[in-house]
C-alpha cells in the first residue's frame, strides 16, 4: 500500500513539501462508502507511484483538518497542488474520476 496516512502534525508539511500534485481522502473507519472507496484510493496510489502523493486523514483521529478544509461529508477528495485545494469531490468516486483530478493539478 502507497498511501500515506497523515495527522494534523505531518498533514501542511506533506502538502506543501512536495512539487507533486495531492489527493487526500478525509475518512472515517465507520464509514461505509469509505470502506468501498479504500481499493480505489491504493490503487491510485500504487499508479501514480512517482508522480503524485496520494493520503488518507482519518478525520476522527484529526478533526481540525476536517474542519480546516469544509470536510462536512465523507468521504470526501481534496486534490492540492502547491500546498493549495484545487478540486473537492465529494462521496465515493470511480478511480477515473480520482485520477483526472490529479491528471489536472
Amino acid at each position: 500500500m502507497n498511501t500515506i496516512a497523515l495527522t494534523t502534525e505531518t498533514f501542511d508539511a506533506a502538502i506543501q513539501g512536495t512539487g507533486q500534485p495531492v489527493l487526500v481522502d478525509f475518512w472515517a473507519e465507520w464509514c461505509g462508502p469509505c470502506k468501498m472507496s479504500g481499493p480505489v484510493v491504493d490503487a491510485l496510489a500504487t499508479e501514480w507511484q512517482g508522480k503524485a502523493l496520494v493520503a488518507k486523514v482519518d478525520v476522527d483521529a484529526s478533526r481540525d483538518l476536517a474542519v480546516r478544509y469544509g470536510v462536512q461529508a465523507i468521504p470526501t477528495f481534496i486534490v492540492f497542488k502547491d500546498g493549495k485545494a484545487v478540486k473537492v469531490l465529494r462521496g465515493a468516486q470511480d478511480k477515473r474520476i480520482l485520477a483526472e483530478a490529479l491528471a489536472a493539478a
